[in-house]
């Protein structure tokens, strides 16, 4: 929405947050953690299971209101907590979080830095799979006060990607709620924004690559999906086998036009792949293109569906750039698809979410320079919100190198989306918790 470094970009477009091994089946507790579990049972968990975490925590697996959460405690816990935001998932695939917060890489590893810092750790599944800003939230912020019902007595609010967006959604929303945020790769500015970028890029790609070896497969209406991602009636595929397999479809041909460039890095392929990507507003790189192509070519309907009708629309807009001669802006201009947005749609994605700035409680920002799926603009776009709303001294954002690494699909070097060094991410973890505890606003190197 993981593997998470080289495989990340693609995992979050097609990975469910993953179940873990069923739990022991008897786990011996103490006075203190029978009675934690106990007190969740009686706050509203069902479903309540309990197994050992590390350093003799505890941790509870369970449904609030239907939907699965997991929740890890440590030892001789103090009452800080943390809940953590997850990323997109690709429509189809299951809503499971891990019944392990603690384990390697989990919520990008920031669950286990704050977990050996004393403080209970946690994520909550969403009510649906693809876009689930709005289900992220309200879920999120339960999972919070089930934490304080719990005996939290303050809870932090982490995420990655759209989690990341879920972050600044959660401190605007009920300010004073959350002790800070840590937002990492987030869609923190615009979702309006972000899905023009992706539409964009695939009306214009569409054009460029009709009638060549390169054109996406399936339906190429962009109100629609490319391909739907779930497994046909009969199909021996399960939902992720079966995402997987229709998500190369759409990277291939993709993946086959850099080929092109590259063996030709002055011919027609090069050129359509500068013009794709600066009508997206994303790098010439094989990440940055193909994610955010298959994000929307398997996404669209549930964008729309979601949103109560299309979040996007073209109409009478001027598509330029000094990547097309002025013929062929005119040809574009004139071959590329027209759709209107519906008033309601884009109405919900600006409550779902558009950042306005307001913030009452410390947000850390991190971001890769050069991300491929969630351009580093978004983080512009915060900036000038909480300038705008004058609550600047309350964010503290963190530019941080991009990385490369090889794609999933092809082997191709490409940049990532959310790649982060397990040192990156507890310098960011630190440096959020150290503002909170001390009151002071962290070092602008702290995170690097």
């Amino acid at each position: 929405m993981p593997l998470r470094l080289a495989t990340l970009p693609l995992a979050l477009l097609l990975a469910m947050p993953g179940a873990a091994q069923t739990p022991p089946a008897s786990t011996t507790l103490t006075a203190a953690q029978s009675a934690l579990v106990a007190k969740a049972r009686a706050n509203g968990a069902t479903d309540v299971v309990a197994h050992p975490a590390p350093a003799g925590g505890i941790t509870l697996v369970g449904k609030l209101e239907g939907d699965q959460f997991a929740l890890a405690v440590p030892a001789g816990w103090k009452g800080d907590g943390l809940v953590y935001a997850h990323g997109y998932s690709t429509p189809g695939t299951p809503v499971a979080v891990s019944e392990d917060p603690t384990a390697p890489g989990t919520g990008g590893g920031m669950m286990r830095f704050a977990y050996d810092d004393g403080v209970a750790v946690g994520h909550s599944a969403y009510d649906k799979d693809g876009l689930g800003v709005e289900t992220g939230t309200i879920n999120t912020k339960r999972l919070r006060d089930f934490l304080v019902r719990l005996g939290a007595r303050r809870v932090y609010a982490t995420g990655d990607s759209m989690g990341g967006g879920i972050v600044v959604t959660l401190l605007e929303t009920w300010p004073g709620a959350f002790a800070g945020g840590l937002a990492r790769c987030g869609v923190v500015g615009s979702w309006k924004t972000l899905l023009g970028q992706l539409y964009d890029m695939r009306a214009a790609y569409n054009v460029l690559t009709k009638g060549t070896p390169y054109a996406l497969p399936g339906e190429q209406d962009i109100r629609r999906s490319a391909l739907s991602t779930t497994p046909p009636a009969g199909s021996a595929m399960d939902a992720k086998t079966y995402g997987w397999t229709q998500l190369t479809r759409i990277a291939t041909p993709v993946l086959a036009l850099f080929d092109a460039a590259r063996k030709d890095p002055a011919g027609r392929e090069a050129r359509i792949l500068k013009q794709v990507a600066a009508i997206g507003g994303f790098d010439v790189d094989p990440g940055s293109i193909a994610f955010p192509l298959v994000t929307v070519a398997l996404g669209a309907d549930d964008m729309a569906a979601t949103a109560g009708g299309l979040p996007y629309g073209n109409v009478g807009k001027v598509y330029a750039s000094d990547t097309l001669t002025p013929a062929e802006a005119a040809a574009l201009n004139r071959d590329i698809q027209r759709i209107a947005a519906s008033p309601a749609a884009l109405a919900y994605m600006t409550r779902w979410h558009e950042t306005t700035g307001r913030i009452a409680d410390p947000l850390v920002t991190m971001h890769n320079s050069i991300d491929s799926l969630v351009p580093y603009a978004q983080e512009a776009m915060l900036t000038a919100a909480v300038r705008k709303a004058g609550t600047t001294r309350l964010l503290a954002a963190y530019p941080v190198p991009p990385l490369r690494a090889p794609l999933p699909v092809g082997g191709i070097e490409a940049y990532t989306h959310c790649g982060f060094t397990p040192t990156q991410t507890k310098a960011a973890w630190t440096a959020l918790h150290g503002w909170v505890n001390t009151g002071t606003r962290p070092a602008a190197d702290a995170v690097k």
